[in-house]
């Protein structure tokens, strides 16, 4: 483990330096959409990392090609920078710096090259995400960049032997330039009093005073190639980081002459390339390669001449970039990737994570069946935290049981014997090296059944090649290429990659068929073909959507796949790919089995939701009144006109806005809008609407720091409303069900004892078995729309028969007197339920258990019925509904004579009753009874079902329920 981890914190250094790989170019950004996975955080590692100078924001970049900030006091993400990108390295961002009144953010890299075969700069504005300015004309990548401290000035390194430039950011024309460097700049650093230092792999470290002229080029006598420089606060000194080396060197700030080495003894392999000084200059800080329980933060203090001690900072990869906070801790960043802020003891105060499954040293792990469809992975590096996936179920199965029909990648053959393969750079068959690129790293490797070929899988592509070495196609990857497999039947090669996505490919041509991304919670998961048709678990059609460009000038659009789900949300498609082995193919098939008309394509661009941008006030704005005024900016692309605009409160509407006239047509607009709000701290969220979709929400927090009214209702208990269904004895004998019917009764029983607890009042409506019509249950749903207030609850418990039409794919609610051959005229649908979601003034908080099929192994069960687009549309932010569902995709729900209950129901009412009070805090939240729910049933049906929870991002936490004691 620690080898593979080395060795590729050394190759993403090293890939900058080498020659640009040939790729086609055109004369602007392509304006088709593309596809990318959207996880909240960062899927590739963390190049740099900017501070401002009230050290409230973060502000990091990617080879994800997004720059994105954060809040330094929390971690919350605030903005994601987009600039255009293209296929391979076009819009990988290097570097990031954010100005010191925190305004603008400047990032760039391999950015623009693929247009212009010149690199630019890019300047966003950070309260709107808006591009603000492009810097062209810049010879090689941007690998640092660094504002100065009073603003004036922004430094830039660069590529090969281009040396830096300086540029005046009052109107971002070229102050300076030094060409005269022997290769790459990777580091930079200005002084408080406007000195500039530079280091370059030619071993030289520059200092320039504050006009920029050169005043002293010395060789570093820590190593070969200094990597980082960083100018102590009073800018006597600079601290210096080797990437050929563990040694940190401590120069002068006057004329780089050498002062003395941090005690640097006991780390004897690696490098620590990264250095920083604290903020108050009494401690040096050192990070990068070394690897120890971890890769550890280094700290000395007296000013480096303190004996070292490791900060063990939770890093499992390279450490890329250090900086110091006012308050004496630090902040950084990693290959993981991820982003941490240290306090000088090594406590932890924020840690913000990648979301990616670590596909590293899995090669004992990475398992297919042998048609492919069936995949087994470890979610941890070593194949740790093994799961089992299959395509045609749509089902996790975590610490899966062995199944022998499942087979590792064969690496021996009779014809063909390749060794070196494991991390190297020449990986050779049959004795002889295998052509590929310079410095491209062999990862892994997979013979196919047959034994005539094989695929080589390196940091940048995948490769099949003939037993004689012949490269018969190769394909880039999203990342490195960890693990590669090919199917027992020959038709498909699946793959592992380090953006952490799961990938079929085509044998016969490298065609990609379906990317898989399993989230690294563990239970959220989509799947989706390269046109975008998907399936994804509750709430996470949101991981994927279409990147658009704008042009070169303009910042990039980006739209989440649940946006278009009317069109995309095709499970019965992907069921499909790896029969025809043919996206077309597999979607004229599954319209011909559903009955569908043959879909027409969809031009994304025509459909596009609008995009709302709140202008003021700003996050974490205080605020004393109790109506505030908004101001948004909306951009909307397409040519519906805008015909709503919500706000919401906590994710629900509190009350009504003002100001809107929501006639905007295909423009930029800006709007101001008056908007009541309650006596607290709360989150604020602006969404518009056109006749295609709702926009993403775009959020701020306000605290509240009026007067409380303590006579006002605000602080009463909520009020309680409850429509309970449940239906055992349907009018159809065939559909007879145990305990729907007293499921809903229990349920209504346990939560009428939070009367005077948590609720001031509870108002239940029962419909069980006959009562339960068509009829009565739309007037249970017209009732729980009527009464319900912003200050109230709302729940819906539904437990009995759900299908889905396998025309059109719309989830119905089976009511008591359902006729099957009449559905639509005889049974509940989704839209009457929504409806009712979207009125509803409260909390809305639905618990569904409609998963129900006959007899399997002596228990009743629940479920065939797909409940997935069901769940992702109710919780989607517009909508803003709590959902708890029994089972996921197409797992069975079960029931059990020895619990009298559906196995989701009993696990409810105990967690209502107390046991998901967790914490022992004395209440029982959405996130507890989310946890309690998920391990009981799973430990109730031995793994068979798992019950899953979806809120939306735009809702808090919040309690339901009191334990009873």
């Amino acid at each position: 483990m620690k080898i593979s981890r080395l060795l590729f914190g050394f190759i993403i250094q090293a890939y900058l330096i080498i020659p640009f790989i040939i790729q086609s170019y055109a004369s602007e950004p392509t304006k088709d959409p593309i596809l990318r996975i959207e996880n909240g955080t960062h899927t590739a590692l963390i190049r740099r990392i900017g501070v401002d100078d009230e050290n409230r924001f973060l502000v990091t970049s990617s080879d994800d090609k997004t720059a994105r900030l954060f809040e330094i006091s929390s971690g919350r993400l605030v903005k994601i920078f987009r600039p255009p990108i293209d296929e391979g390295n076009e819009g990988k961002l290097y570097s990031v710096a954010i100005s010191p009144d925190g305004e603008t953010i400047a990032c760039g890299g391999w950015s623009g090259y693929t247009w212009e075969e010149i690199h630019y700069i890019y300047f966003f504005d950070r309260r709107t995400g808006r591009m603000k300015k492009r810097l062209t004309d810049l010879p090689n990548v941007i690998n640092h960049l660094s504002f100065s401290k009073d603003g004036k000035f922004l430094a830039v390194s660069l590529g090969r032997n281009n040396g830096v430039r300086i540029y005046r950011t009052y109107d971002y024309t070229l102050e300076k330039e030094d060409n005269d460097y022997g290769a790459v700049s990777y580091g930079l650093d200005f002084s408080y009093d406007g000195r500039l230092v530079t280091a370059s792999y030619d071993g030289f470290i520059r200092l320039y005073d504050k006009k920029f002229n050169l005043i002293s080029k010395e060789k570093g006598q820590g190593g070969l190639q200094p990597f980082q420089v960083s100018f102590h606060p009073n800018g006597r000194k600079i601290a210096v980081g080797f990437v050929d080396t563990t040694k940190v060197e401590v120069l002068s700030g006057k004329d780089l002459s050498h002062l003395y080495f941090p005690d640097s003894s006991s780390f004897n392999s690696d490098n620590l390339s990264v250095v920083a000084w604290s903020y108050n200059g009494r401690n040096l800080y050192a990070g990068g390669m070394y690897y120890h329980n971890g890769k550890p933060i280094i700290k000395w203090d007296d000013e480096g001449k303190g004996s070292p001690v490791e900060l063990l900072c939770g890093a499992d990869d390279t450490i890329m970039h250090i900086l110091p906070l006012k308050n004496g801790d630090i902040v950084f960043g990693t290959c993981d990737p991820y982003f941490g802020v240290l306090t000088p003891n090594g406590e932890k105060k924020v840690l913000v994570g990648s979301s990616n499954a670590d596909f590293r040293d899995n090669f004992d792990g990475f398992k297919i069946s042998y048609d492919g469809s069936v995949v087994q992975f470890g979610y941890k590096v070593w194949g740790e935290s093994p799961c089992k996936f299959s395509i045609e179920d749509r089902n996790l199965e975590l610490n899966p049981k062995f199944d022998p029909s499942l087979m590792l990648p064969i690496t021996t053959s009779k014809k063909i014997n390749i060794t070196d393969w494991k991390y190297t750079y020449n990986p050779k068959l049959n004795g002889k090296e295998l052509a590929i690129e310079q410095y491209e790293y062999s990862r892994s490797i997979a013979i196919s059944p047959d034994g005539e070929t094989f695929i080589l899988g390196t940091d940048w592509r995948l490769r099949l090649f003939d037993a004689y070495g012949n490269e018969k196609w190769s394909v880039p990857g999203p990342g490195v290429a960890w693990g590669v497999n090919i199917s027992g039947n020959g038709n498909v090669a699946v793959a592992t990659f380090g953006d952490g996505t799961i990938r079929w490919f085509r044998m016969k041509d490298g065609k990609e068929l379906l990317i898989f991304f399993p989230h690294n919670n563990q239970k959220s998961w989509v799947l989706w073909t390269p046109a975008g048709y998907y399936d994804a678990s509750p709430g996470s059609d949101e991981l994927i959507g279409w990147h658009l460009n704008n042009g070169k000038d303009k910042e990039a659009d980006f739209y989440p796949v649940s946006r278009f789900r009317n069109v995309y949300y095709r499970p019965d498609v992907l069921s499909k790919i790896l029969d025809t082995l043919d996206e077309e193919k597999a979607l004229i098939a599954a319209n011909k089995e559903a009955g569908r008309k043959q879909q027409v394509a969809t031009d994304i661009k025509k459909m596009l939701p609008p995009i709302v941008t709140i202008l003021s006030p700003e996050n974490g704005t205080e605020i004393s009144n109790s109506e505030v005024l908004v101001k948004i900016a909306i951009k909307n692309q397409s040519e519906s006109p805008i015909t709503a605009i919500k706000a919401l409160i906590d994710g629900r509407p509190f009350s009504n806005q003002r100001g809107v006239l929501p006639s905007i047509s295909k423009n930029n607009n800006i709007q101001e809008i008056k908007v009541n709000v309650p006596q607290k701290d709360f989150e604020l969220a602006i969404i518009a609407e056109n006749q295609f979709s709702a926009s993403e929400p775009d959020v701020i927090n306000l605290k509240w720091k009026g007067r409380v009214n303590t006579e006002s209702n605000s602080i009463l208990k909520p009020k309680l409303y409850l429509l309970s269904i449940g239906i055992s004895r349907y009018e159809n004998k065939e559909l007879l069900l145990d305990y729907p019917a007293k499921d809903a009764t229990d349920f209504a029983n346990v939560m009428k004892t939070q009367k005077n607890r948590l609720y001031r009042d509870i108002s239940v409506k029962l419909l069980t078995n006959e009562q339960a019509t068509k009829g009565e249950i739309l007037d249970g749903l017209d009732w729980i729309g009527k009464e319900t207030t912003h200050r109230d609850v709302a729940m819906l418990f539904l437990a009995g028969h759900g299908l889905n039409d396998p025309r059109s794919g719309v989830y119905y609610f089976l009511p008591v007197n359902a006729n099957l051959d009449k559905v639509m005229r005889t049974c509940v649908a989704f839209s009457d339920i929504k409806t009712t979601v979207e009125s509803l003034a409260g909390k809305a908080v639905l618990f569904v258990d409609t998963c129900h099929s006959g007899n399997v192994m002596g228990n009743k069960t629940r479920g065939t019925v797909d409940i997935n687009a069901f769940v992702n549309e109710l919780t989607s932010a517009e909508n803003g509904a709590v959902v708890f569902a029994s089972s996921t995709g197409r797992q069975v729900s079960l029931e059990n004579e020895k619990w009298k209950n559906g196995a989701f129901t009993k696990a409810l009412v105990e967690g209502i009753t107390g046991k998901a009070d967790l914490l022992d805090k004395g209440k029982i939240t959405i996130n507890t009874l989310d946890v309690y729910i998920s391990e009981r049933v799973k430990e109730l049906t031995s793994g068979k079902q798992t019950p899953t929870t979806n809120k939306p991002s735009t809702v808090p936490d919040f309690p339901i329920a009191v334990p009873i004691r």
